[in-house]
């Protein structure tokens, strides 16, 4: 019986540190990015995160992808539609990964572009998902507690943050030809992009446990 409550306790402990890590992951991509591309390659700030792709800091940012990806594809939820959620979220993340943006200037294979927005989009509504429907779920057996409540307001919020950095990101490439003079150079598409991965990471860090944990 102890060793039944000990492997438990473990498995638990095994998801909450999965669920760290996916946390930190998020919150410092856009910041691992930027400043490894401007201190050590003296790399400006690109169009989108997706555009680092193309300079040295490329392999970091396949590698911290799939890292994601198989992450995800550990996560296992109530139900099996929230397992179904962290396997497409594996799947999306690779794609985004495997199949990188159109570099400025490229004339070659723009399909593989389209295909790299098609996953990037797929992979944020995932994550969508997961912070606005599955994160605020609660045992139907038990009340939630004052924390479980405050938790679901930011899971929820997060969720919103990414949806709209999500739409207004669709916007901004939709009529690109209109506001593309105007704010390439404030480069919005990457401080979008995140704001979104943000939100993400924030929301795996509270699901962990490493903020707005129950009081004991």
């Amino acid at each position: 019986m102890n060793k039944q409550n000990g492997n438990q306790e473990s498995l638990v402990f095994s998801y909450l540190e999965l669920r760290k890590i996916l946390g930190i992951l998020g919150t410092s991509l856009p910041f691992i990015l930027f400043i490894g591309a401007w201190i050590i390659f003296n790399t400006g700030l690109q169009r989108s995160i997706s555009y680092y792709y193309h300079t040295d800091m490329g392999d970091v940012l396949v590698g911290m992808l799939f890292a994601i990806g198989f992450f995800l594809l550990s996560y296992r939820g109530y139900e099996r539609k929230d397992d179904l959620a962290g396997d497409l979220g594996f799947v999306f993340a690779l794609g985004v990964a495997l199949f990188p943006t159109t570099a400025e200037g490229a004339t070659g294979f723009p399909i593989i572009g389209y295909i790299h927005n098609a996953f990037t989009v797929l992979f944020f509504l995932t994550l969508v998902y997961f912070s606005y429907f599955l994160f605020t779920k609660t045992d139907p057996e038990k009340s939630p507690t004052k924390r479980k409540l405050q938790r679901n307001k930011v899971y929820r919020t997060c969720g919103i943050i990414m949806f709209v950095c999500v739409l207004l990101i669709a916007l901004y490439v939709l009529f690109a030809n209109m506001l593309e003079e105007l704010f390439k150079p404030y480069k919005p598409i990457f401080w979008l992009e995140a704001i979104a991965i943000l939100a993400f990471g924030i929301s795996w860090l509270i699901k962990g446990e490493t903020l707005l944990k129950d009081k004991v």
